[in-house]
């Protein structure tokens, strides 16, 4: 474990600094515990972009902390709001398998295993999010995990209305030696999926990954596309997608939060992959989505290689950003 907070606490270098350096130095500007300072508190959560509901929250339970331990030294409080940090973030989630739908305790894999004999049966992730968050790039990064562990990987290139997407795909698909199936542009996305469901089957497939369109909220049509995929895969394999997973890219701050809100009017989605945790300074937005939009991190990026999409632990990361 020491060695992954080391590597993850270097990949979030800029959160770090966004966040945590700036909390111990403003700790050591005051003399004593008192309103000003926790008023002041609010803003820089606020800033971090942690989210207001949020932050106003983390600094009433700190102020019940103080209360109750009597704390009277500021720099005392940076332990207090990391504890705080880790429990607003919940328990590790791993991604659902189908024949295994329980969370496991975290480790290296997605999905807590390790071997062949917990995966029973098709496991299908239906993933979504707006254009130019890295869905395509997220889902290759997902076959490259699985095919590495010898499971059999089929992507469906369900993005039939982005030029050049399922080309997109495709490359991603060699690289990590999974399957595709896709048909030509602009044609029905329920089609595709289709067409993959029965390709799984046949090919005894581990884990079916779906990519679709770029959806935007106020695209009625596209979210009416959303749940006829759906409801092609429900009727085929009973109980699926075993995930519908919302890709957000970090570096949009607090409108990763309002995207959560839009998406879940349409679809019911069971957890969130944030991307490019690494180039960002907004690293915070992660505890609002986790405690105000009430929803699970499953997994983040970190970088751009195939390896570099992990779990979110959360005690991980809350370590990550604070230790030294």
């Amino acid at each position: 474990m020491a060695g992954l907070i080391t590597s993850l606490k270097d990949k979030l270098t800029k959160t770090r600094q966004g966040f945590t350096e700036k909390i111990d130095s403003f700790f050591a500007r005051f003399a004593k515990v008192d309103e000003d300072l926790l008023e002041e508190l609010e803003e820089i959560l606020i800033q971090a972009d942690i989210g207001a509901q949020t932050s106003f929250e983390l600094v009433d339970d700190l102020r019940l902390i103080i209360k109750e331990q009597r704390i009277t030294e500021p720099t005392a409080l940076t332990g207090e709001l990391q504890k705080l940090i880790q429990q607003y973030l919940g328990e590790h989630q791993n991604l659902i398998i189908n024949g295994d739908n329980h969370y496991a305790n975290a480790n290296s894999s997605y999905d807590g295993t390790s071997g062949d004999n917990k995966t029973s049966g098709l496991t299908i992730y239906l993933v979504v999010g707006v254009n130019g968050v890295g869905k395509t790039t997220t889902i290759g990064k997902m076959a490259h995990h699985y095919t590495q562990q010898n499971k059999k990987v089929i992507l469906a290139a369900a993005d039939t209305f982005r030029a050049a997407a399922s080309e997109q795909l495709q490359i991603w698909a060699g690289r990590a030696g999974a399957d595709i199936i896709k048909h030509g542009e602009g044609a029905d996305p329920a089609a595709v999926v289709f067409d993959a469901l029965q390709a799984a089957r046949a090919r005894k497939a581990d884990y079916l990954i779906v990519d679709t369109a770029g959806r935007l909220h106020n695209k009625v049509n596209l979210m009416n596309e959303l749940n006829k995929i759906k409801r092609v895969i429900a009727r085929e394999i009973p109980g699926a997608p075993h995930e519908v997973l919302l890709v957000l890219d970090a570096t949009t701050g607090q409108n990763a939060i309002q995207q959560v809100k839009s998406f879940r009017e349409a679809s019911d989605i069971t957890g969130v992959i944030l991307t490019k945790m690494d180039g960002t300074a907004k690293g915070g937005v992660v505890v609002g989505l986790s405690h105000e939009a009430d929803v699970a991190v499953k997994l983040i990026g970190v970088g751009e290689g195939p390896e570099d999409l992990r779990p979110f632990d959360p005690q991980e990361f809350a370590q990550a950003i604070f230790e030294r």
